[in-house]
């Protein structure tokens, strides 16, 4: 039984703001406005897009008009909600033109406006949903997303309270004799399946020590280690950083072991939950899975292989998650500091040892993380080490390898292959760019710049701001483009990128040709996704709070994809078109799956939003 869709117009939320007072904040969706009623009916040509969590009284802020119709736009409205007065008027500008299913676009810009309220916007006889200005737009998103996280845990879960994949894992590939069992149990699943992998897992793991590093206000403690309820006197980001790190450790037990993958595609087999999961990977249904070792050669032990040269890009993930968690423990606890710290040199050896790209195994279908870069995740190695150590020689490897790759690859490409160019934004141009001299300083935030002005060249074209490639995960590549260009403009302090970067992340809260959130229950309420591919709420209706979905694909890449039906009508058959579509629908897993490495990166972005806002509002004071 799939969820129930709920639509609430935005006239009929204005009043729910009035009679309540305000909007609340985070939570799990209650009432929508899905926008397609007046589209499906033929009743509406026009509308208005905008970040349904809102805008800082600071920030900028710019709503997205599109339209079916041949019409142009000269002025818009802004409205009180409260009270239905104009308080703003403003030029609409540039026509932007066509845009997948729309014929005419616009931004338009009220960032001149920063008195706080709810409001809507009232354009070319469009009317927006209900939003705030507030200084508290972001508060507890990144807590809140964080829920997903700890959902995604392996071992023991806690949001099912109960355990699963205790029995992991078998080698393959490793100098032992395969089939050997060892203890890697724990991490988080991926995604919506429950492989487990050593890249996706060390970069989340980055960003929930760099969230908690760089931003550790934001942060409550309302969990204990184990997920559960209760404050046990640590950040919940850091409790959920360590349990990333605690997987990573044994997926690198000793100095010349690391391990990739856990698990398979045999996986796909069908719904259950996790604590169900009976598939039989040849040691019996619910048994050990597989753990594959890094060879640097290719693998796959089924019908396909990857194309796998080196160690390098695992190694390097490993290190610099080590690294910082070992830079993040000294002064907490020194035990763990030394054991990551010995990791992180141990890993980065492997790295050294092995260059090349470790990509994950395949076996009955064609899909796996094409990652065909390693120097980056080299770079943010050294960098964390050299952070750790104060050793100028990783300083001086990690520059070399930043040289190498100074711009990451997809930043301009119209497309890529899955995960080819991965992580998706390079934080070890950041991390070296605070340790470097002035003028390698500039060097390193001018590969990020030529990065940006890549997207930007594409971006300018369209009234989305929208440069980045609609591939697989393209909301992971949203998020992470969003970060380069908060590190840039953070570190740099040049404001001239800076609505390009807030039209990536409105982009993810609605200011998008459908109209609706990209991240699970967030905000309470507006638009976000319900039917994701996942079997918690396909089966049980168990919501995936925070989860960020993959995000639109290429019309192109769906009609090729293997296995995808829809479940029930269509409720944006208006917004698509053949560049672009998007499905909040359980049978589209190329749109609707949330996936846990992108989480992570939005718990870093949202985290610096708030840190952002709250900074500002204490400037004012």
């Amino acid at each position: 039984m799939m969820i129930q869709k709920k639509t609430l117009k935005a006239l009929a939320l204005a009043a729910l703001v009035s009679a309540s007072g305000g909007l609340g904040l985070v939570g799990c969706a209650q009432t929508k406005y899905k926008g397609t009623d007046e589209a499906a009916s033929g009743q509406a040509s026009a509308w208005v897009r905008i970040n349904q969590l809102g805008y800082t009284p600071s920030g900028i802020k710019v709503a997205v008009w599109v339209s079916k119709g041949q019409e142009k736009l000269r002025r818009f409205e802004l409205v009180d909600a409260s009270t239905d007065k104009v308080v703003f008027k403003g030029e609409a500008g540039e026509a932007f033109g066509a845009y997948g299913p729309f014929t005419e676009s616009y931004r338009l810009n009220f960032t001149s406006f920063t008195a706080p309220g709810t409001y809507y916007i009232k354009a070319g006889g469009a009317t927006s949903p209900v939003f705030r200005v507030a200084a508290d737009v972001y508060e507890g998103t990144a807590d809140f997303t964080l829920r997903y996280m700890r959902q995604q845990r392996s071992g023991f879960n806690p949001y099912l309270k109960d355990s699963c994949h205790v029995h992991d894992g078998y080698t393959m590939y490793g100098p032992m004799p395969d089939s050997t069992l060892i203890d890697v149990s724990g991490g988080w699943h991926d995604a919506s399946d429950y492989l487990q992998y050593s890249t996706t897992s060390a970069n989340a793991t980055y960003h929930l020590l760099a969230a908690y590093r760089d931003f550790p206000d934001v942060f409550g403690d309302d969990h204990q280690d184990n997920g559960l309820e209760g404050s046990n006197g640590v950040a919940d980001v850091l409790d959920e950083a360590k349990w990333g790190l605690t997987w990573l450790t044994k997926m690198h037990p000793r100095e010349d072991w690391l391990f990739n993958q856990l698990a398979d595609d045999r996986d796909h087999q069908g719904l259950r939950l996790p604590t169900k999961d009976d598939v039989d990977y040849g040691m019996g249904p619910g048994k050990a899975r597989p753990v594959y070792f890094v060879t640097g050669e290719p693998q796959g032990l089924g019908k396909y292989k990857n194309r796998a040269t080196g160690a390098a890009s695992t190694a390097g993930k490993f290190a610099s998650a080590f690294a910082l968690g070992a830079q993040i423990y000294s002064g907490k606890d020194e035990a763990l500091a030394d054991l990551y710290s010995k990791k992180a040199q141990s890993a980065y050896k492997l790295g050294l040892a092995k260059p090349g790209v470790a990509q994950t195994a395949p076996n009955r279908a064609p899909y796996f993380y094409e990652e065909d870069n390693w120097v980056d995740d080299m770079q943010l190695g050294a960098a964390a080490l050299h952070q750790l150590t104060g050793d100028q020689t990783y300083f001086t490897q990690a520059y070399t390898y930043g040289l190498q790759e100074k711009v990451t690859p997809w930043m301009g490409a119209d497309t890529a292959r899955h995960y080819q160019w991965y992580p998706f934004h390079n934080f070890g141009h950041y991390e070296l760019a605070k340790k470097a001299d002035e003028a390698k300083k500039a060097e390193l935030l001018g590969f990020y710049k030529e990065g940006i002005e890549r997207v930007y060249a594409k971006a300018k074209k369209n009234a989305f701001y929208r440069g980045v490639p609609f591939i697989w995960c393209s909301n992971n590549l949203t998020t992470s483009f969003a970060i380069q260009s908060y590190l840039y403009r953070t570190l740099s302090g040049d404001e001239t990128y800076a609505e390009l970067e807030q039209a990536n992340i409105d982009w993810l809260f609605g200011a998008n040709p459908w109209g609706t959130s990209m991240v699970f229950g967030l905000p309470d309420h507006g638009d976000t996704p319900e039917d994701p591919h996942s079997a918690l709420t396909f089966l049980h209706q168990m919501p995936l709070d925070g989860g960020l979905v993959d995000g639109p694909v290429y019309g192109s890449i769906y009609k090729n994809l293997i296995g995808i039906k829809l479940e029930q009508p269509d409720e944006y058959a208006a917004f698509q078109s053949d560049l672009v579509v998007y499905h909040d629908d359980f049978g589209d897993y190329s749109t609707n799956e949330p996936t846990m490495d992108g989480t992570a990166s939005l718990i870093y972005l949202l985290a610096a939003k708030e840190h952002s806002a709250r900074e500002g509002a204490q400037a004012k004071k």
